[in-house]
């Protein structure tokens, strides 16, 4: 038997792991030299809280599990004979995945009959989160290991993710975004346009004057990307700033009509401590990103 594997850097809930039948691994990040674990630490994410601290001056930073950590998720589901679908958050992003790796080696030695397979959704947030949800899709209606991997070598790189962040000294600190000039651009009002590459990593692929202006710019992504709209799911990713992500939908629906699936997404903690609040994108399936 499979079991499902994600992380909580695809900004799955408890909730919606439950449903599909995954299980989650918690992601840390940290305030006050103190690791904090999502979903282990909390039962629910209080992103105003959470945002509202980094509005105030916290900068919070994150750290990659260690290879024990990744055993006592794995091993239980080898001991009982079942073998693992672990759907992840980009693996160009973290150096967590060279800790997961030395794990399953040493869980191979133990269990070498026991098979783990992987899907690197080559995204974070939004767009890990509308992949993981397509393969439990998938996963429900019964599809076989080798049909959902054969799915996902033509379809990860199909959901597109593009976004906007509110104030960049975040992207800064991080390091996380290739290109990115994080100088007066709080001041100047200049919104850095940002997407996920075919690599799994995060590119400044533009920059926008102003709020509307950004909001309009990620439309625009849609308007020359989208594949059969109305058929998958669109994903409003936002930090605590629902206001924002209505006048993003509202822009949508004028364009596309009211027959869309979209849903509403609070930006995880661990991921939203790279991007900080006032942080607005979509993601949706594509031509390709």
């Amino acid at each position: 038997m499979i079991k499902l594997f994600t992380d909580s850097d695809t900004d799955m809930t408890p909730q919606e792991c439950e449903k599909y039948g995954y299980t989650m691994i918690s992601m840390p990040y940290i305030i006050d030299q103190k690791a904090i674990y999502p979903y282990k630490d909390f039962n629910t994410f209080d992103s105003k809280s959470f945002y509202d601290l980094l509005r105030n001056g916290v900068l919070p930073t994150t750290c990659a599990l260690n290879p024990e950590e990744y055993k006592t998720y794995f091993e239980p589901v080898f001991k009982e004979g079942n073998d693992i679908l672990y759907v992840h958050f980009s693996a160009a992003m973290s150096g967590t995945f060279n800790s997961m790796k030395i794990a399953i080696d040493e869980l191979k030695l133990k269990y070498p009959e026991r098979k783990i397979y992987t899907i690197d959704t080559k995204g974070i947030t939004i767009c890990s989160y509308n992949i993981v949800k397509a393969i439990g899709d998938l996963y429900l209606e019964g599809k076989s290991i080798d049909e959902i991997l054969k799915w996902a070598e033509t379809e990860v790189d199909k959901f597109a993710c593009y976004f906007y962040a509110d104030d960049l000294k975040f992207f800064k600190r991080s390091g996380r975004v290739s290109g990115i000039a994080a100088t007066m651009g709080s001041l100047l009002l200049i919104k850095p346009i940002i997407h996920m590459s075919s690599e799994g990593k995060m590119v400044n692929i533009g920059k926008e004057r102003g709020q509307k202006n950004a909001l309009n710019k990620l439309v625009t992504y849609i308007d020359s990307l989208q594949e059969n709209i109305e058929d998958y799911r669109i994903i409003i990713g936002h930090s605590d700033c629902l206001e924002l992500a209505n006048k993003l939908v509202n822009l949508i629906t004028d364009k596309y009509g009211n027959n869309l699936k979209i849903e509403y997404v609070v930006v995880n903690p661990t991921a939203g401590s790279h991007c900080g609040p006032n942080t607005i994108g979509i993601s949706f399936h594509a031509k390709h990103r």
